[in-house]
């Protein structure tokens, strides 16, 4: 007879499922952090401010490290992705949290993980199934209620802003897992932010605040934490608990990242989340959850 065998685990999973994570609870306090800085700050100053601090600490690093740099071939798709997740991804959000919750954005922005597989599968040539798509749509229209019903009957400008960052960070992410097949994903994310400083330096000293001292200390730390946490160490946990616990196993801490958005909020910004809040992230998770079901079968 042929001995029963156990399906192979990464020797490290739980170290990885750790690493992941840290990476989550750091990417969900990003719209919190955002919806504190943006009445001082402005989305535009912190959009390119903070791509300026990360790409200033990534040279550091891949300095130390002594990374090659990239290819001919790479430096176009880095060029893309860094236009995606450094510049697209953060001034869509920041405009969005100008005028609506933090917490209702973190609702809209957990359809990500759905968005960026459907464009992958997409972008791969892939021949998902037919639960995938359905799942896909349920999801888009579950997220396309919940902004109507909060709205009043209407989309507000917020949530066109925030698809528009949906939209970014999933074409973003896809290039950057086609380039990570070459390269760490840690070297990409910090390739991205490299690339992107002859922009954001020079923009992010045009759009200054005046009077810097006026700033409160608050808004500050809020900007030091979206420049350091979410633009660039928080792809360190992320991309190192996939490596050591398996891309398939670790991306799914992902599915909580909405509901811990939904706690900062409540902590940061003091806003109150309703039970309609909740049942529209459950739904939004339950979504995502089975498009991964049936896309992995």
């Amino acid at each position: 007879m042929t001995p029963l065998t156990t399906p192979h685990r990464p020797p490290h999973e739980n170290l990885g499922l750790a690493f992941g994570l840290i990476g989550v609870i750091i990417f969900a306090a990003t719209l919190p952090f955002s919806r504190l800085a943006v009445p001082e700050l402005g989305p535009w100053f912190i959009t390119f401010g903070r791509a300026a601090m990360a790409g200033t600490i990534a040279l550091v690093v891949l300095r130390l490290f002594k990374r090659p740099l990239p290819t001919r071939a790479q430096v176009i798709p880095i060029g893309f992705a860094a236009l995606c997740l450094v510049i697209g991804f953060p001034i869509f959000s920041s405009m969005a949290v100008k005028t609506i919750p933090a917490s209702h954005a973190g609702v809209v922005v957990g359809i990500l993980p759905l968005a960026t597989s459907l464009l992958s599968a997409l972008f791969y040539k892939e021949r998902p199934s037919l639960g995938f798509w359905i799942c896909g749509v349920l999801g888009a229209l579950i997220v396309v209620a919940f902004a109507l019903r909060q709205g009043g009957g209407s989309a507000s400008t917020g949530d066109f802003y925030l698809l528009a960052a949906v939209a970014a960070a999933a074409i973003g992410y896809t290039i950057s897992a086609k380039l990570s097949a070459a390269m760490p994903g840690w070297v990409v994310i910090s390739w991205c932010v490299v690339f992107a400083l002859p922009l954001t330096v020079p923009v992010s000293l045009i759009t200054m605040p005046a009077d810097l001292h006026a700033v409160a200390l608050s808004t500050w730390l809020a900007f030091a934490y979206l420049g350091t946490m979410s633009m660039y160490i928080g792809f360190f946990a992320w991309n190192t608990g996939m490596a050591l616990g398996g891309t398939a196993r670790v991306s799914q801490v992902q599915l909580l990242q909405s509901f811990f958005t939904l706690a900062f909020s409540s902590l940061i910004n003091h806003e109150v989340i309703g039970w309609e809040t909740l049942l529209f992230a459950a739904l939004v998770l339950g979504m995502v959850a089975l498009g991964r079901v049936f896309r992995a079968r």
